[in-house]
């Protein structure tokens, strides 16, 4: 290959460029990104950076004497991929062609409809947004945050160490029940409680009240929840409209193999656009986590730079964490592949667990909160049990 590009320049990018050096790759490497910022982490955006505890140079994900010899095309979108010229097609105008490609353009925050064009209404997903809304938590006031998943919960629990008067809305009835089942949902997200930050659970939302500024969230069930800040959490779409008519199969994102590769020869997809066979499962799955981001791509590069012809190993299980209210939240594997869960250690109301989930009596996955030691053993022991 002389040419490969990476679309997108975010963590999953970095790594497949990482990754390509790492494996040899000595030839021409074009990295693509939407943001003009170089790859920076996301992670603490909705905590250290947004708290002001940690500053943008921080952020960022490349050493300081670090050379990929790459051409870094930054502050420009891909709109297009030709499959017959191999070519990206960008925003503005210009064409990248490449022998191999490298789909990596990650998922965008869902908006709430109606909320376009009215201030104090944000979402968490950019080092932009964060700015902006770092800004407006400086001024202090009411948070309201739409989506009791991780990112509103850690946004949650930032804006309560800031002196915020916070609520947050959840639609279901357990807030994180999709990723930690009901019972273990339940003991995270009282931690909302344990603070004096409002849950309010099982209502949806019906839209916002206000003329050019924010002033309240309207509730389905006709209650009206005062704010004058909102931050909208309700998950992330792949970013894959691009992709519209390239030969490249759209399904949840880039339908992959186990190995990353997609339906259009040279052309792996990595990151949380990817939607990857998982061989555990035995159907296919995005993982929109940071540690898959950062592995994933190693085994995607082998394939493609050996056109293919290796065999994909099995992926480590899925692993993320959370910091909220001063707790460690550590969650490896899937909870719904169990059929029940158990405390080994620690209590739900001391919000120290460790809890194994298991399927015909095997350990499919493991949450720990402020259980560290314990929760690296076992995650150790559900990665060598799935090699």
């Amino acid at each position: 290959m002389r040419t490969v590009a990476v679309v997108g320049a975010s963590l999953a990018g970095l790594s497949a460029a990482r990754s390509l050096r790492k494996q040899g790759y000595d030839g021409r490497l074009v990295v693509i990104g939407d943001e003009l910022h170089r790859p920076y982490d996301r992670p603490p955006l909705s905590k250290e950076f947004l708290a002001g505890t940690l500053g943008e140079t921080e952020l960022s994900l490349e050493a300081g004497d670090e050379d990929l010899r790459a051409e870094w095309l930054l502050g420009t979108r891909a709109v297009g991929l030709d499959r017959t010229d191999r070519a990206v097609r960008l925003a503005d105008g210009r064409e990248v062609r490449a022998d191999g490609i490298v789909i990596a353009t990650g998922a965008a925050a869902r908006t709430l409809p109606g909320s376009e064009g009215l201030a104090g209404v944000h979402t968490l997903r950019t080092l932009d947004d964060a700015r902006a809304l770092r800004d407006e938590l400086a001024r202090g006031g009411r948070l309201v945050v739409i989506g009791g998943g991780f990112i509103g919960a850690e946004v949650a629990s930032t804006a309560y160490a800031l002196g915020l008067d916070v609520t947050v809305v959840e639609v279901a009835p357990t807030p994180l029940a999709a990723p930690l089942g009901e019972a273990m949902g339940a003991v995270v997200s009282a931690l909302h409680t344990d603070h004096g930050v409002r849950l309010l659970c099982g209502v949806g939302v019906k839209g916002l009240s206000g003329e050019s500024r924010v002033d309240a969230v309207l509730l389905e069930d006709g209650r009206s929840v005062p704010a004058d800040i909102v931050v909208v959490g309700v998950g992330a779409r792949p970013c894959v409209e691009w992709l519209a008519g390239s030969g490249v199969e759209l399904d949840n994102g880039v339908k992959c193999g186990a190995d990353g590769r997609t339906t259009l020869a040279g052309v792996v997809a990595v990151g949380d656009c990817a939607n990857w066979y998982d061989p555990r499962a035995g159907f296919h799955r995005r993982v929109e986590h940071w540690t898959g981001a950062r592995e994933r791509p190693d085994a995607a590069i082998a394939t493609l730079l050996a056109g293919g012809a290796v065999e994909p190993g099995v992926p480590r299980p899925p692993y993320f964490w959370s910091d909220q209210y001063g707790v460690k939240i550590q969650f490896v594997g899937h909870a719904a592949a169990a059929d029940s869960v158990t405390v080994e250690a620690g209590t739900a109301d001391g919000r120290d667990v460790l809890a194994v989930y298991r399927r015909a009596g095997d350990p499919v996955a493991v949450l720990g909160m402020n259980q560290p030691r314990l929760f690296t053993r076992w995650r150790k022991q559900l990665a060598a049990a799935g090699s």
